[in-house]
């Protein structure tokens, strides 16, 4: 939770402990976005075979990009303009790939 705070402005919902205080469940927001987190000893970034890569659309890329490097990501990508996208990705301390971006104004769709 600490690092989605620091990287991307992620605000706490929800939170559910356990006896000790330790964060079981936890609702974050980006934004208007809400996703929850919760520790899963089975799981991995790798699902089915392949993995997931999140997509974080924002009004200035490179400084939520540079933010979240600031907070613990790798860069994989630096924040360039592409395929009608400013978009750069990076893989945050748990292996979960993010493309942090926004659709250029002249792009269709």
């Amino acid at each position: 939770m600490d690092y989605y705070t620091a990287a991307f402005g992620a605000v706490e919902r929800y939170r559910l402990e356990d006896d000790t205080g330790r964060v079981v469940v936890a609702q974050l927001a980006i934004g208007q976005a809400d996703f929850w987190l919760q520790e899963d000893p089975d799981a991995s970034p790798a699902v089915g075979g392949g993995s997931i890569r999140m997509i974080l659309t924002v009004q200035d890329p490179q400084s939520v990009f540079s933010q979240a490097v600031r907070a613990g990501a790798t860069q994989i990508t630096p924040v360039a303009d592409g395929h009608g996208w400013r978009i750069g990705r990076l893989a945050d301390p748990f292996g979960h790939q993010w493309e942090v971006g926004k659709p250029l104004p002249d792009a269709p769709g």
